[in-house]
């Protein structure tokens, strides 16, 4: 009776293995979208962990770990999976299983990682992952050799397809129930391999390869043919430059569709809450909330919604296709003589859809040194939050048209300038870094760069499609909570007081928010920011796209009163070019979200370099809006 009670627990199972080894495919292909995604206790580590029950009826409770090629853990990622396998992870309960998930196309690096874990004594099973591409190549692995030499049991896995988890489902069926604590014992008594030890571990995976598994005589593979080209130290590197400059026009002009129906839309819901609600009385009040708040405040954020998804998209698909670990080596060079390590790439790329992930994402970077520099420069690279700021300034005073004619005649002028700006943050993210090593890291030698290339894979569209899905969600539960939060705090500071019934000027500035930007406006006057700007950067520290709903918010109450406006349209009528291009020169340094700033402190342990990062982007964020407004007007464009 005891047996069948512990059969009928959730078994805990940890997913283990190699980047790229398609642990996270296998992950997905078994929770879906049973899934929850959130920190370790204590750090800022990513964890995945999901549930599903089994053909067999056994309910499976699975966690996906970290990536790791050691149990030495030399990053905090790899830190958190061996003390989670080893049970002295806070919070977390020890695994039941440890499923270690192997790149049956290159098996060498993993079986050494398979050795490894057989060393802590916890329960566990191989699943030899993408083996039918393994088989496509003619790679031959004996299955029964390999399990017998290991003494573990082995299944094969193909996790992009519908029945490739069969075996491994079959095998967490015929599972006996976890053992008792007393026999987990042996993970407790574990060190950690020395290098000598290692070497040892590497020769025995060598034999046991030797054993059993068979490559083909003469690998010719499509990854092969095709890093030829892409790696090239040419050829590469202007085809990764045409790839950023696609997705960067493909932001304008594929979203477009989208954005105008979602914008159609808001200014429905705000014609139907005038048309239901009188402007005057309680009742006006609520339609000016309703309308002038959240419609115009919330809608001016959430219409940028297409084109945040479309930058992960293009992210997403590159990440599965294997090329950043490609673009991690072109830029490799670039990046080291800026004082960045090539492991940076990867961090520096996420941050364009949000500095945190890519904050996070540092945990790779095995030096201190390198990883604190790549901290303090992800804020410059433009992240999604920054897309609402320049795809309203952009649209309001960048013409639409094309830059020329001919093979230039499908290169739109407004893309041009948003790939002119994500360059710019790229740029200054590398001279920041130069200006960081001189001045903190001076004499600290550059690590070398060691980065396995996964193989190239077709993306798979339900993979693609459920991580646009997380991203929306996360989008969708920010503008819901902060910015509609913050949104009606500035509508409130907007609208009240009311103005005097003798009131020449527009009632919104007689009001608080006009009060605030008015005390604050002088700091701001020499880049051209008037008081209304002034105070919506205020805001914008929760958020940066906060400014541009602050913006709407403030200038829908301003025309209450009279024919209402888009937003780019108000801008355009009342602020000047000059004014403009400093606003957009200061986004590109702007200092982070309160969020980030956290992030930031706890990645670093440290205050000081929360503070350092602050202070040196905002003064940069200021220069460059002093010197593009100032310079600006000496072209006669203020």
């Amino acid at each position: 009776m005891n047996q069948v009670t512990q059969i009928q627990q959730p078994l805990r199972v940890a997913l283990v293995g190699n980047p790229n080894s398609g642990k996270t495919a296998l992950f997905n292909a078994l929770t879906g979208s049973r899934q929850r995604v959130a920190n370790y206790a204590g750090v800022t580590v990513e964890r995945k962990e999901g549930g599903f029950t089994t053909p067999g009826g056994r309910r499976i409770s699975m966690l996906d770990l970290p990536g790791t090629y050691s149990l030495r853990a030399r990053s905090p990622d790899e830190a958190v999976t061996r003390d989670t396998i080893l049970g002295a992870q806070a919070g977390e309960r020890m695994p039941d299983l440890l499923v270690c998930v192997l790149d049956a196309t290159n098996p060498r690096l993993s079986l050494r990682l398979v050795l490894e874990l057989k060393r802590t004594g916890r329960p566990m099973l191989l699943a030899l992952n993408m083996f039918d591409i393994a088989r496509h190549r003619g790679i031959e692995i004996d299955i029964e050799g390999l399990s017998a030499a290991l003494g573990l049991p082995v299944v094969t896995s193909v996790a992009v397809r519908r029945t490739g988890t069969e075996a491994l489902l079959a095998k967490l069926d015929a599972l006996a129930p976890p053992a008792s604590p007393a026999a987990d014992q042996a993970s407790h008594a574990w060190t950690p391999p020395d290098a000598a030890e290692l070497r040892a571990l590497q020769r025995e995976a060598d034999r046991i390869l030797a054993a059993t598994v068979r490559l083909p005589r003469r690998p010719d593979t499509l990854t092969n043919r095709l890093d030829a080209v892409l790696l090239h130290p040419v050829a590469g590197l202007l085809i990764l430059l045409a790839v950023l400059f696609l997705m960067f026009q493909a932001v304008f002009s594929w979203a477009e569709p989208a954005m105008d129906l979602i914008e159609a839309g808001f200014e429905a819901l705000g014609g139907a809450t005038d048309a239901l609600l009188p402007d005057t009385g309680a009742l006006g009040l609520l339609r000016s909330f309703l309308h002038d708040g959240l419609i115009s405040g919330v809608g001016s954020v959430l219409v940028f919604l297409p084109q945040i998804l479309i930058l992960f998209l293009f992210i997403l698909l590159l990440e599965d296709f294997g090329y950043m670990a490609r673009a991690a080596f072109l830029m490799d060079r670039i990046m080291g003589g800026a004082g960045l390590h090539g492991r940076a790439f990867i961090p520096l790329l996420s941050s364009f859809a949000c500095a945190i992930p890519g904050i996070m994402a540092t945990r790779v970077i095995d030096s201190r040194r390198d990883r604190l520099a790549t901290i303090l420069v992800a804020p410059l690279m433009t992240c999604s939050a920054r897309i609402p700021v320049y795809t309203l300034i952009i649209g309001a005073f960048i013409p639409n048209r094309p830059v020329g004619e001919g093979l230039l005649g499908w290169v739109g002028l407004q893309g041009l300038v948003m790939f002119g700006l994500y360059a710019l943050g790229i740029v200054s993210a590398l001279g920041m870094s130069f200006v960081f090593r001189r001045l903190f890291w001076r004499r600290t030698p550059t690590e070398p760069f060691m980065l396995e290339l996964p193989d190239y894979k077709l993306p798979r569209p339900r993979n693609i499609a459920l991580g646009l899905w997380q991203r929306a969600v996360a989008f969708l539960r920010r503008a819901g909570t902060i910015i509609l939060a913050m949104m009606i705090v500035v509508w409130f500071l907007a609208s009240v007081p009311p103005a005097p019934e003798d009131a020449t000027e527009p009632a919104i500035d007689y009001s608080l928010a006009a009060m605030i930007g008015r005390t604050v406006e002088p700091v701001f006057a020499p880049i051209g920011f008037n008081w209304q700007i002034s105070m919506a950067l205020i805001p914008g520290m929760a958020a940066r796209e906060v400014a541009v709903a602050s913006l709407g918010t403030v200038y829908a109450v301003a025309d209450s009163e009279e024919e209402p406006t888009q937003l780019g349209e108000a801008l355009s009528s009342r602020w000047s070019l000059a004014t403009a291009l400093a606003f957009l020169a200061w986004y590109v340094f702007a200092p982070q979200c309160v969020a980030t700033l956290g992030v930031i402190r706890r990645e670093t342990n440290s205050r000081a370099w929360m503070w350092v990062s602050f202070g040196y982007m905002i003064a940069l964020a200021y220069l460059a809006a002093f010197v593009t407004y100032q310079g600006a007007r000496l072209l006669g464009l203020g």
